[in-house]
């Protein structure tokens, strides 16, 4: 089985033969290699293997760059969210400190008024008991 290299990769050439056209990552990952290919199709079984081979690693160098990158925006995403929710969390945290104060406040008053209830039914009741002798 031949290798089937995309319709842009090929170009016709005079007689039957087409032309190899390489991208520039396939070409740096060949020289890596330490292998050449010839500039004409058809390809050896070898060299078809070579160029799938190259051809994998640079899908899989992409695929590898695509998750990185959905990582990156997916905790960029994360660390915003825990900020809003940090400053969510330091305003409500204000916000039951000062309604502590006030429900103590409030409390105090009412023990006055209380207070005042009672001393004030005292006297009437003293003044009534006064009245009636």
């Amino acid at each position: 089985q031949q290798l089937q290299a995309p319709s842009s990769l090929l170009r016709p050439n005079q007689g039957q033969f087409q032309e190899l056209v390489l991208t520039e990552d396939e070409k740096k990952l060949l020289a890596k290699e330490g292998v050449t290919l010839p500039t004409q199709l058809p390809l050896t079984k070898y060299e078809e293997r070579v160029l799938k081979k190259i051809r994998r690693k640079i899908r899989n160098k992409q695929s590898a760059q695509e998750s990185r990158k959905k990582k990156k925006e997916y905790i960029d995403g994360l660390e915003s969210r825990m900020s809003a929710c940090t400053a969510q969390n330091q305003e409500l945290q204000r916000k039951v400190l000062h309604l502590e104060k006030q429900n103590s406040s409030l409390l105090e008053q009412l023990k006055k008024l209380q207070a005042l209830v009672v001393q004030s039914s005292n006297k009437a009741a003293q003044t009534g008991t006064c009245l009636a002798v």
